[in-house]
């Protein structure tokens, strides 16, 4: 057991360093709870006892520079406040946010589980984060908003993959040769 719990954490301290290396750029907008949201899809239906709202085929919600497209979107309300949880489910579903730097972040997996209240979105099920060429893939990854926090986890026999692009270089002037005569 104690061989398991080391090989994980070294498992885990590997996919956070390489993890560290995409964080840096991937600092989300503020996003800001206040902008509406706005949800299409072409049926919706609701348990208004539970507060489950389901949103059907061809969903797109969208708050601010959010976006989300997926199949089915279940919103629910918290109780005893009016949080709201975002599952959407899609093969796959996608969210993409745009970054204070003005590039997007990329997530896509079988299903989102949006927590506006909380800052965060986890992704699973062929879970993969993709920003400026560089992705992290998985079953599950973690992102926090507020703290930039990153966790990868793949399932027991699988890894979690991770693949860097360079930043692109400034390309040298090819110096010319002087001809002498």
């Amino acid at each position: 057991m104690y061989k398991l719990f080391i090989k994980k954490l070294k498992n885990n301290l590997y996919c956070l360093t390489a993890l560290a290396l995409l964080v840096p750029v991937a600092s989300a907008e503020k996003f800001n709870v206040e902008q509406e949201i706005k949800i299409s899809s072409s049926r919706q239906a609701a348990d208004l006892k539970n507060k489950i709202f389901s949103y059907i085929d061809n969903v797109i919600i969208s708050q601010g520079t959010l976006t989300i497209h997926a199949e089915l979107v279940q919103v629910i309300t918290q109780e005893n406040s009016d949080s709201k949880i975002y599952i959407a489910k899609g093969s796959p579903a996608t969210f993409e946010q745009t970054l204070q730097d003005g590039s997007p972040i990329n997530l896509q997996a079988n299903e989102i589980r949006y927590e506006p209240s909380m800052n965060t979105v986890v992704i699973s099920g062929n879970a993969l984060l993709s920003q400026e060429g560089s992705k992290v893939s998985g079953s599950k990854i973690t992102y926090n908003f507020a703290t930039e926090y990153v966790n990868a986890e793949s399932l027991e026999n699988a890894k979690v993959e991770t693949v860097l692009q360079p930043k692109n270089k400034t390309e040298l002037p090819i110096k010319s040769k002087d001809k002498q005569e």
